[in-house]
């Protein structure tokens, strides 16, 4: 099917219900291969909250196929390394150089405000064409003898041969199709980004994105906006929500939370916002995204924990790997074959977001470690090789269309298979420094919690750009 503009006006070819990332970007890749979509926004307007997100290069090779990936450099940054760090004494712990992971990948590891990666679809989707309407807020969806139809709360029906579902952790088809619950973590997120000069004079690191992990707490940095914006996310366990309080994640849990931490840390804690904060939920895996010409996208089919920073980028895979699917099955003149469409669609990301789902909840308990586990994590990852991308190929490199392209996932090994033995003083174990080995006197390495057999001398030979393009 060949990328013209379609045709406006009349009935849409595909109706999406929901205008955040994963809709317009999905609106976005429909419409370059010649259909005529619709997207339903409940909000009075189009918008996006929140703060800084993370694009790797899974998200940003996309981004260069759809021709935004030099609008995307202008509004955001492009970060020199990734450096974790201890929360407790700020210790760096590991780090990955993001020049030599573009070179690995092809394409950049990059921040941006989430508003301005949501404006850029947003601007993309009015040139192509893409029927923007708000104040549409779906209640029901069904499906018909010729495709779905929606139900607006205020009485209307819409229909098309295909309705998208990409309305969101909550999203109401998730609710009518499978009826599941969603997860507390009993984490909680408070985000800020405030100008550059309010920051800079606690010595942060501009040019990288920094993490400290700590015990059941961590805290992330890094500019956004060509350096302007400073941006910052806080992440604690809530003593409330352990103990079953309907209001938990709130301000004086903040402070507490973090008053162990070293000064890195808490000096940036002051700058959060205070009036607003975001409870980390997810939901359980579900092996169905499809019901007849009804399809989860997003959120609505996957949402995760934040750890991995894939969230959004899943969203946008997502609408690709479909608009490439439609595309495949269509031919001049001839409607696509949507149900071979929406079943490869279905065949190869249900089992690439589970993963990326249930790799997020094990990150996240990496990360918040105490106690000896800590100290294990700690030494491991000290002894990571920097260019060792084992734990990263699986996810970075091109999106797989077929689950026969999908990468192989690394091997887990427990953590207590790494013991630590105690060194010098007392101050210096609890400062993390402490040795370790396998019992068979090899090293291991891992910067996800669930460690591998040691792989210095790991291939570093970049992906092919003609390879990441024919995925």
């Amino acid at each position: 099917m060949n990328p013209t503009p379609p045709a406006t006006g009349g009935k849409p070819d595909v109706i999406i219900v929901g205008g955040g990332i994963g809709g317009l970007s999905t609106a976005f890749a429909l419409t370059r291969q010649g259909l005529r979509v619709r997207v339903l926004e409940r909000a009075r307007e189009f918008g996006e909250v929140g703060a800084g997100i993370q694009l790797a290069p899974n998200c940003t090779r996309i981004l260069h196929e759809y021709g935004l990936l030099d609008e995307a450099r202008s509004l955001g940054v492009l970060p020199e390394n990734m450096v974790m760090r201890d929360a407790l004494d700020a210790r760096e712990l590991t780090r990955i150089d993001l020049r030599d992971l573009e070179r690995r990948y092809v394409y950049p590891y990059m921040v941006i405000h989430r508003s301005d990666l949501h404006g850029m679809f947003l601007r993309a989707c009015r040139r192509a064409g893409v029927d923007l309407l708000t104040d549409q807020k779906v209640v029901d969806y069904e499906n018909t003898a010729a495709g779905a139809r929606v139900r607006i709360d205020d009485g209307g029906v819409q229909e098309a041969r295909l309705v998208i579902a990409a309305d969101g952790l909550h999203s109401v088809a998730r609710r009518k199709l499978v009826g599941d619950d969603v997860v507390s973590s009993r984490y909680v997120a408070y985000r800020a980004a405030v100008p550059i000069d309010r920051v800079r004079e606690n010595g942060v690191a501009e040019k990288d994105i920094v993490l400290h992990v700590g015990p059941r707490c961590h805290f992330v940095q890094y500019a956004l906006r060509g350096g302007e914006m400073f941006n910052q996310v806080a992440v604690f366990e809530s003593p409330k929500a352990l103990a079953g309080q309907e209001e938990w994640g709130t301000p004086d849990e903040l402070d507490a939370a973090f008053e162990a931490t070293c000064d890195d840390v808490r000096q940036g804690i002051p700058l959060m916002w205070r009036d607003r904060w975001w409870q980390m939920l997810d939901r359980d895996p579900v092996s169905t995204w499809v019901y007849g010409r009804i399809a989860l996208l997003g959120d609505a089919a996957h949402p995760p924990l934040q750890y991995m920073a894939q969230g959004a980028i899943m969203a946008i895979e997502d609408g690709w790997v479909l608009a490439e699917h439609i595309a495949r099955r269509s031919s001049d003149g001839t409607p696509p074959d949507w149900d071979a469409a929406l079943a490869a669609y279905e065949a190869v990301r249900v089992e690439h977001c589970r993963r990326v789902l249930t790799t997020a909840r094990a990150w996240g308990e990496l990360w918040h470690l105490d106690g000896e586990k800590r100290l294990q994590r700690n030494a491991i990852m000290r002894e990571r090789d920097v260019y060792d991308y084992g734990f990263t190929d699986w996810v970075y490199g091109p999106t797989a269309l077929t689950p026969d392209k999908e990468p192989a996932m690394f091997t887990p090994i427990p953590l207590d298979s790494v013991p630590v033995q105690e060194v010098g003083t007392a101050a210096e174990f609890a400062g993390g420094r402490a040795k370790w080995s396998t019992p068979s006197g090899s090293r291991c390495e891992s910067i996800d919690g669930q460690q591998r057999p040691g792989s210095r001398g790991r291939s570093r030979e970049p992906f092919s750009r003609s390879a990441a393009e024919r995925s």
